[in-house]
């Protein structure tokens, strides 16, 4: 399985406030759904609640959320309890998708094996919300594409997509 994040980021790694986008781009959102698009998307509940329309359609959703959390109506939804049981449901699956929020992306950057990232030419005041910080070392870009704001995307922004790089395996020791 190939574990993918998908994310909006700003300059400064910012991706929301108050539980909504930073940013109104209908590029970035036909992007994401032709990405993920009959793929399993894994998001935490607030992610889930922050959508108009739920579940996202022709999708398997999984949330994660605390057992005292899922509501009893579950929405069309898979409700688990821990990132592991999520990854469990989707061994068998070629490719699947980190969604967000801030806290399900920190538990899963370093799991990641690859990054489709907006990045928007911006960093905005009053975001409460970031992405953690990327170490760029780690990643090989493997797709670039740069677009400038226009009358319907309010930012210039860039489709970047990064694989990790393959890390170098440790000599061991034989014992004597």
């Amino acid at each position: 399985m190939t574990l993918s994040i998908i994310v909006a980021i700003a300059k400064n790694f910012a991706i929301g406030k108050k539980n909504e986008l930073l940013y109104h781009l209908p590029s970035d959102m036909k992007r994401f759904k032709q990405t993920t698009l009959e793929h399993t998307v894994i998001m935490g509940k607030n992610t889930f609640a922050s959508f108009p329309k739920r579940p996202l359609p022709n999708r398997r959703n999984i949330v994660l959320a605390l057992p005292h959390e899922v509501p009893a109506d579950k929405e069309g939804a898979v409700w688990v309890n821990s990132l592991q049981q999520a990854l469990d449901l989707c061994k068998s699956e070629e490719e699947v998708f980190i969604i967000g929020g801030a806290y399900v992306y920190s538990q899963t950057l370093p799991l990641a094996d690859r990054l489709y990232l907006t990045i928007v030419d911006d960093e905005p005041e009053g975001a409460d919300a970031f992405f953690p910080v990327i170490d760029f070392s780690q990643w090989q870009e493997t797709f670039r594409e740069d677009h400038p704001a226009d009358e319907k995307n309010e930012k210039p922004f860039s489709f970047v997509n990064l694989d990790r790089k393959p890390q170098p395996k440790r000599k061991t020791r034989k014992r004597i």
